[in-house]
């Protein structure tokens, strides 16, 4: 493989590493958020940000993690001829299907680069009471989405390797 796309490689699993570790604390954010909620609710006047703030925590959690799990191949498969297969025929097949998610992937960035645009032209507010603006969470929901594309670039890069015999 070039080095070009070793390096690509090496620069994309090491930023999706780095922000998919650092994602997994926003789990705890959530919990403490939910926490206050259940306090103040039961001993004090409930405070209205709470509920949504711990979904758009929840939502940064999901989607900046998504490469990440990409990466470490924890996202859910249908395992049942996928494991008895060679590692060649798996690579094979996984470079085919990754293609679809590159597809999808662009598709879903070219429609939140839309809605963040409308956003922030705006000034997207939630429904909800509290009505925070939309454009930070829609912000990092296409960040999201470009970690999860670069890795699955990535991915279709690491396979093709497999494919020839060569490891990245």
């Amino acid at each position: 493989m070039p080095e070009a796309i070793k390096a690509y490689v090496r620069t994309v699993e090491s930023v999706n590493r780095i922000v998919g570790l650092i994602a997994m604390y926003l789990i705890v954010l959530m919990l403490g958020i939910l926490f206050y909620s259940a306090i103040t609710k039961a001993f004090f006047l409930p405070s209205l940000w709470t509920l949504e703030m711990a979904q758009f925590v929840m939502v940064a959690y999901y989607l900046l993690g998504g490469g990440y799990t990409l990466q470490s191949g924890a996202h859910v498969r249908m395992d049942l001829i996928y494991s008895r297969w060679q590692p060649r025929t798996k690579a094979t097949v996984d470079s085919i299907t990754i293609l679809f998610l590159i597809f999808f992937l662009v598709l879903l960035f070219y429609g939140g680069i839309s809605s963040t645009e409308y956003a922030i032209k705006y000034g997207e507010e939630s429904y909800s009471a509290w009505a925070p603006k939309m454009w930070p969470i829609k912000v990092i929901m296409c960040i999201g989405f470009v970690l999860m594309l670069v890795q699955a670039v990535s991915e279709f890069f690491k396979d093709v390797a497999r494919i020839r015999g060569v490891d990245i």
